[in-house]
């Protein structure tokens, strides 16, 4: 059988590629095992342009129970018995096409690689991006996701405690949609994504198998598209009811000791599900096509095999504990059914009604070519690292005015608007909130809590790939740490353009090397992740944009702190960034010179030494109980920090430092490695002692105050001016339009 050129581009397999499958196969593929090495070998499942460059991520700590890239997701020791498992993933271009659906089924993924591992879910964080939100078509996009987040979420009972959402041009008709689930497990709970041994049965239990999200992997995730392309089948449909069921019942079973392995069924669907089994079991699989229940009549076993349908599973079992299972599953009322067994032979074979319709090496499938693509450094880089910021002009405004308009612009303001569309209160084990630096999630019938945060700056990372890397990974790590908690590992989504372009690979190669950098000097490893390429609508790529979620464990959860004012009185002061630099370097990549000025320049800067001393000494304040309140110096500057912590405590200011250099580079410039904390009279003399021991410099800034926000004769507001700017200005750019 020859195949066009069509079909080969429904699989995102190239004419070199297919040459690779005739030669490893010494023959013809039949268009069913097409589709398995189309959807195996996509971008997605088998990161052909991605893996070389992620090996310099490292993942070795004595904690991890898993190596990274191993299993569904990473494994966590921490202490007494328990460990935690978590992943980001991106669900980008299917939210593009269907942004309802698109995030849903990314929030119901993410959950199903938890429990795989039978971990109970107890945690979502996202992070979201969109074009201007003034805009018709970034409003549908983002309403869509956010109500599909919360709309599956919601209904599956797992709180949604944090995350991120930015907007900007590089973003419109290709949003970002990135999920992060975190679970706890018993550790000799821990189960795998194996086939076992030969002689085990293949039972999927779940949805019955449908036509959506057919070449989903391999059409969505391996290449660009353009907004008119009629997609929408290639998008899975989620039921967040039949999830929850599915949680339960998979725990069960996990939980009695009587399995041998579980798999989520995610991209490329049964596929991708029994092949990785089998490869991880070193065994190979009979799956019986016409054992599988299909929802949608007259399905060929090309579509029963690329279907991505939502919720479901594949287990693996001896055949003595399948009447077990059936009884778990009958009484969940969850459809279970024998649809394979593992084999002796190292090879897929694939029967309907007893004839062999397909008979493929798991090796060949699970071994695709890899690319070390070519790199060129983007030729914006020249113009915006030499750009002449002395000559972005200080505004005429008042800075009561400049200030305001910074509260109200779309990336600084309250994110009201999204988080209370989340249920982040059930399970009742949030502990802080949607809203600040970073979540904590208390690790229940114990003193420990695990906090979280996600982030990332694809402006920065435009400006300078590997310092923009560094600085995503910094700033996540930096959000876990001022509430107190040490930062024990990280996940990443890598959400690039076309990495055919050597500019966007020089900007992947890059981004990749900052990030591992700074995880090697923050000593927290890497052990879980997702690369979404082909970011890209009408040849335009989006920002390079490695979002990174960190995870940390605190012991005392009584002890955390938040971003809010606490007391009247109490002292605010500056930690790390040696003072406050207001010079116009500050101003590089931020969002006053982008909001204010319309201009995106300069070139971002990191020193990773401060970073972990500052870091070190914020978990050691809040630990030993000196500071009421810690808050990330980042986005928006130093009085951007300030003001959002008056407004989450209720609490004004009363500034007494004294501007430095220009007043706007001050207030604005985004110097990394700093955090605002408070602490109250009567402490000084520790407080100054801690500081001095880890060598971190400090800056008095002032003091808690009651109804104003002040800073000498520079800002005056009322704090109801204040914090009704800052909660308007996303909400009225919403609704005016």
């Amino acid at each position: 059988m020859t195949f066009d050129k069509q079909i080969l581009e429904e699989l995102a397999i190239s004419e070199s590629e297919y040459q690779m499958i005739l030669d490893k196969l010494d023959r013809e593929p039949n268009k069913l095992e097409l589709g398995l090495f189309g959807s195996l070998w996509s971008e997605h499942c088998g990161y052909k342009h991605s893996k070389p460059l992620l090996e310099m991520f490292h993942s070795d700590s004595p904690r991890l129970l898993v190596k990274a890239g191993e299993e569904n997701a990473g494994v966590v020791d921490i202490g007494k018995g328990l460990a935690v498992v978590f992943k980001i993933e991106s669900h980008n271009h299917p939210s593009a096409i269907e942004p309802y659906q698109g995030a849903a089924t990314g929030v119901g993924g993410i959950v199903r690689d938890i429990f795989a591992m039978g971990a109970r879910p107890i945690a979502l964080l996202n992070s979201l991006r969109f074009g201007p939100i003034k805009e018709a078509q970034n409003r549908y996009l983002f309403d869509g996701v956010v109500d599909g987040i919360s709309g599956y979420g919601n209904c599956i009972g797992v709180p949604n405690v944090g995350g991120e959402v930015s907007f900007a041009k590089s973003y419109s008709g290709n949003p970002l949609v990135n999920a992060m689930c975190i679970g706890l497990l018993k550790t000799e709970k821990l189960v795998r994504a194996t086939a076992g041994e030969a002689g085990n049965l293949l039972v999927l239990v779940g949805s019955g198998t449908g036509r959506d999200g057919i070449h989903g992997a391999s059409g969505l995730a391996s290449r660009t598209f353009e907004d008119d392309r009629e997609l929408r089948p290639t998008v899975q449909v989620g039921n967040p009811f039949l999830e929850k069921v599915l949680i339960e019942a998979c725990l069960e079973v996990s939980m009695s000791g009587e399995i041998d392995g579980l798999q989520d069924l995610g991209a490329a669907g049964l596929t991708s599900a029994v092949v990785e089994c089998a490869a991880n079991g070193g065994v190979g699989v009979e799956l019986y096509i016409d054992k599988i229940p299909r929802r949608d009549e007259g399905m060929e076993p090309y579509e029963v095999m690329l279907s991505e349908t939502q919720e479901r599973m594949l287990i693996s079992i001896k055949p003595d504990k399948l009447g077990m299972i059936q009884k778990v599953f009958a009484r969940w009322d969850v459809e279970c059914n024998v649809v394979g067994k593992a084999i002796k032979s190292e090879a897929i074979k694939i029967f309907d009604k007893g004839i062999l319709i397909a008979d493929v090496s798991i090796n060949h499938l699970v071994s695709p070519p890899l690319y070390k693509l070519s790199a060129k450094q983007p030729h914006h880089l020249t113009d915006t690292a030499n750009y002449d910021l002395s000559s972005v002009p200080i505004p005429v405004d008042d800075p009561n005015q400049v200030l305001k308009e910074m509260l109200r612009s779309q990336n600084l303001a309250s994110r009201h608007t999204v988080f209370r569309r989340y249920d982040h209160q059930v399970q009742t084990g949030t502990v802080i909130a949607p809203g600040g630096d970073g979540a904590l999630i208390r690790v229940e019938s114990s003193t420990k809590g695990l906090a979280a945060a996600t982030d990332g700056n694809g402006r920065l990372c435009y400006l300078d790939p590997y310092l923009g890397g560094m600085i995503a990974v910094a700033e996540s790590c930096r959000n876990v740490s001022c509430t107190g908690s040490e930062p024990i590992a990280l996940t990443n989504c890598l959400n690039f353009g076309n990495p055919e372009n050597p500019e966007v690979y020089f900007q992947l190669e890059n981004c990749i090397k900052g990030m591992a950098e700074a995880s090697d000097l923050l000593n927290v490893p890497v052990i879980s992740g997702n690369v979404s390429l082909y970011n890209e609508t009408q040849g335009k790529a989006i920002y390079p944009t490695p979002v990174v979620g960190a995870v940390g464990l605190m012991e005392d959860v009584s002890k955390a702190s938040d971003i809010g004012f606490k007391d009247v009185g109490d002292f605010v002061v500056l930690l790390g960034g040696n003072g406050l630099l207001g010079d116009v370097e500050s101003l590089a990549g931020s969002e006053y010179l982008d909001v204010i000025h319309g201009v995106v320049a300069g070139l971002p800067r990191i020193d990773m030494i401060e970073e972990v001393k500052v870091q070190k000494l914020v978990r050691n304040l809040v630990n030993v109980g000196i500071i009421k309140s810690a808050h990330d110096c980042s986005e928006g500057g130093l009085i951007i920090n300030l003001a959002e912590s008056s407004i989450v405590g209720g609490k004004g200011f009363e500034g007494s430092f004294e501007i430095v250099g220009r007043w706007d580079a001050c207030l604005f410039g985004e110097i990394q490695s700093r955090v605002v904390v408070t602490f109250a009279a009567g402490k000084e003399s520790e407080f100054y002692d801690i500081c001095n021991k880890h060598e971190v410099p400090i800056l008095m800034l002032g003091n808690v105050g009651t109804s104003k926000f002040v800073l000498k004769d520079v800002i005056s507001m009322s704090m109801d001016t204040l914090e009704n700017t800052w909660r308007g200005g996303l909400e009225d750019d919403y609704q005016s339009n």
